[in-house]
């Protein structure tokens, strides 16, 4: 193991109280969120075609099934909170863990959570017409000329739900593991309601299903230059470039599947529940997923599947079941969303509390509480992430001098999926590492077709992580530049532990 590591400070016992069905639901609950409900559209905007559309997703499933066999190596080896943070540490050093653990705590944990709760309080709109994002309490108030920050009804329900989550969270690993049982269990029924009714109730004559087109993008009237304003590509090499960007919605709605490893400390016999918990939880999700998008294309004809009027997964139920459809889709997504965010915030602080631990972070974050869980790390995480929900990007028509208003935290994630990625990548690398590293360890699961799995999962990564770079390098950039901001922040934390010792 690292050579590295700081000196940690004396750790709190976390309560084993997880078995193999809760771990498990994590895994479910953590990734089944908005994302399913809402990308397709994007992604079959990109590719033009519906046999393009199920490819794309289905290789960003091969990825999460490839990283979850390798990641189950490494959460039974060492389960203890924090998961993918303190993989990273022990195979390349404190420095890396930190980086992750950072850029976790900065925008790829809070930023999901606050995208998820403005979804939950965007289809509550659907539910109640004053919860709008153009309904305001206080008014946007311009920072600069790119950015303001607001308060709409909208806003205030998502950070009503942080909050409330953040809140019950703190009251015991108890009742985290009640709420996200029970709304894992009724949001999976309701995205399998969603696939019934668009395989069985669905069906006609009009639907992207019938085209002739199943793979010539052309033929359905795409272009690469519209689908990508400006791409320096064309034919099958732009095809196959906009097929990678068109996995990132896809990557977002199956990403957090890793969160389980963060609650290592908390799982009951981890060597066994932890490996069952990834690879049942992602194949079901997985498969769902395919078969979600499988509903969409035979209900809906291509032209709505790209620019549906609210979203993909509402226009699937009222094509299904009529006007009914909407109401109870929007239902079902905020049921989802709710589920969702509570395995988020209860995984994603263990990260904050593991580096608190290692003396990387506010000592207060490495503290439990009389419930046994980490408050003070929850606290800090909840406040950042509802504060995220504010701020707004100002957009202004050059034609009409309209000014829309959007919100920066969804730019935040499109910055750091290339990053996301890069890390999940080196997670996956940290298996062959410690096989090197640390031969003798105990390894309760081995990563089955070793050293084949992970190299899969390293060369899909790298190349999609060059097609987004490429594609958008700009975003790109400033996702690894957030990155980068730990350095300095890294050093000046070690700096004042040393001084310390």
């Amino acid at each position: 193991m690292s050579q590295e590591t700081l000196r940690r400070v004396p750790e709190q016992q976390l309560e084993r109280r997880l078995g193999p069905l809760d771990a498990t639901m994590i895994v479910v609950g953590s990734m089944i969120g908005s994302g399913i409900f809402i990308t397709s559209a994007e992604s079959t905007r990109l590719v033009g075609a519906p046999g393009w559309l199920l490819a794309a997703w289905a290789l960003a499933g091969l990825l999460t099934i490839t990283g979850a066999l390798c990641c189950a190596e490494l959460a039974a080896m060492m389960p203890k909170a924090g998961g993918q943070y303190v993989f990273l540490r022990e195979a390349y050093g404190p420095a890396w863990g930190f980086l992750f653990g950072w850029s976790l705590f900065l925008v790829i944990q809070t930023g999901t959570i606050a995208a998820v709760a403005v979804a939950f309080a965007r289809f509550t709109g659907v539910l109640a017409p004053w919860v709008s994002s153009g309904n305001y309490l206080v008014g946007p108030l311009r920072l600069s000329e790119g950015y303001a920050v607001s308060l709409s009804t909208e806003q205030f329900v998502a950070v009503a739900l942080i909050l409330l989550l953040t809140y019950t969270n703190t009251r015991g690993l108890k009742t985290g593991q009640l709420i996200q049982n029970s709304f894992t269990f009724t949001k999976t029924a309701a995205l399998a309601g969603l696939i019934l009714a668009g395989l069985l109730l669905g069906w006609n004559n009009a639907s992207a299903a019938h085209t002739a087109a199943w793979w010539d993008s052309w033929a359905n009237g795409w272009d690469p230059q519209v689908a990508q304003p400006g791409l320096q590509a064309a034919g099958s090499l732009a095809l196959v470039m906009l097929l990678g960007r068109a996995m990132t919605g896809p990557l977002f709605a199956q990403s957090a599947w890793n969160n389980v490893t963060f609650t290592g400390s908390e799982i009951r016999d981890p060597g066994r529940n932890l490996p069952r918990a990834l690879l049942w939880g992602c194949a079901l999700v997985v498969g769902l997923y395919l078969l979600a998008n499988l509903a969409y294309v035979l209900t809906l004809p291509l032209d709505v599947m790209r620019n549906p009027p609210n979203s993909i997964a509402t226009a699937t139920m009222q094509a299904a079941l009529g006007p009914l459809g909407t109401t109870l889709m929007a239902v079902a997504i905020m049921i989802s969303t709710f589920g969702c965010n509570n395995g988020l915030i209860l995984a994603g602080a263990r990260v904050s509390y593991a580096m608190a631990q290692d003396r990387l972070f506010f000592s207060r974050a490495g503290g439990l509480n009389a419930s046994r869980v980490p408050a003070a790390a929850l606290l800090l995480q909840g406040v950042w992430a509802a504060l995220l929900t504010l701020p707004r990007t100002i957009t202004t028509d050059a034609r009409t001098g309209v000014v829309t208003y959007g919100n920066v935290y969804t730019q935040l994630l499109e910055y750091i999926i290339p990053a996301d990625l890069v890390f999940y990548a080196l997670m996956v690398g940290a298996v062959i590492v410690l096989r090197r590293k640390s031969p003798d360890a105990a390894r309760p699961y081995r990563t089955p077709g070793y050293p084949l799995v992970p190299l899969i999962y390293i060369a899909l990564a790298s190349l999609l992580v060059f097609d987004l770079v490429f594609l958008a390098p700009s975003t790109s950039g400033i996702g690894f530049l957030i990155v980068l901001t730990g350095l300095p922040v890294y050093f000046l934390w070690r700096k004042k532990v040393s001084s310390e010792q």
